[in-house]
């Protein structure tokens, strides 16, 4: 999801983007690249959604160097019609949506420095096709993705997006799914962080409630350091399912007037996985 309004940049086309240049990656690039993604395949496995690696597997992330787009694009394509575009950065919130609507997921060409391995700002290509990119060869999920680009052009019309925006950031960005064996990561702000995937799952500070529509629209978020509460779905039929059949424009009337939830609070109505101690963020 964007979190601002950046101006359209030079070069690029009507639709933001532009072409990767993957001969441009300088060898150091490249390494930036397989060093994030070895210490994130090292630590993964027993954390992550199968799925999640079960995409890696398929989309073949797991060669040497930054992924080739158009290379990427064809097996994604052939798995579930989606396909990976570059832009230079940000988008705009009504660019981002009709991308998604339409099967393309919007990616930075760029890769942070060595010196910025463990935070970003601005996602980068490893956050956004490490992160992102291997639940899009999941049927189900890759339905869920596109369906929110639709609720986005939809919401933009009710005046609603900050409030979708919470839906993406809690899921997309930083969900948590139930599993036989336990919580497990699916979330691309998660997954693509070496030091967030252990805080998501083994910290005692955060909160971990379960799925609630109405309730997530409802809660604020941080973006400046780990989640003070991950919401956790219990699958991703589910999550899609309860996305297709809520009418979200009486709902966003619904939420109007209601108040936002601190993003540590649990109420009344949670479902609880974990009653977090909120000692990080107190710190």
């Amino acid at each position: 999801m964007q979190y601002d309004h950046p101006s359209h940049p030079d070069g690029a086309a009507a639709d933001w983007t532009i072409p990767q240049g993957w001969s441009a990656y300088s060898a150091q690039d490249h390494a930036t690249w397989d060093l994030l993604f070895e210490r994130q395949a090292r630590m993964l496995p027993g954390r992550v959604a199968p799925e999640f690696l079960a995409g890696l597997d398929m989309l073949r992330l797991s060669r040497p160097g930054i992924p080739n787009f158009d290379e990427l694009s064809d097996r994604l394509m052939k798995a579930t019609g989606w396909q990976v575009v570059a832009v230079p950065g940000l988008v705009p919130d009504e660019v981002f949506f009709d991308h998604l609507a339409n099967r393309r997921f919007v990616a930075g060409n760029f890769i942070r420095r060595p010196d910025e391995l463990d935070y970003l700002q601005e996602p980068d290509v490893f956050h956004d096709v490490f992160g992102h990119v291997p639940l899009l060869a999941h049927p189900v999920f890759a339905d869920y993705m596109q369906a929110y680009g639709r609720g986005g052009q939809r919401a933009a019309r009710h005046g609603a997006i900050d409030k979708l925006a919470r839906l993406y950031w809690y899921t997309v960005e930083f969900g948590l799914v139930r599993s036989d064996a336990g919580l497990r990561l699916y979330g691309a702000g998660i997954v693509s962080s070496h030091a967030e995937s252990r805080f998501a799952l083994e910290s005692d500070s955060p909160n971990r409630l379960g799925f609630d529509l109405r309730r997530l629209l409802r809660t604020k978020y941080r973006i400046d350091d780990f989640q003070q509460t991950y919401f956790v779905i219990d699958s991703f039929e589910d999550l899609l399912e309860q996305t297709l059949e809520t009418d979200f424009g009486p709902l966003y009337d619904e939420l109007a007037d209601a108040p936002d939830i601190d993003s540590e609070t649990i109420l009344p109505s949670d479902t609880v996985h974990t009653h977090g101690t909120q000692t990080h963020a107190r710190a």
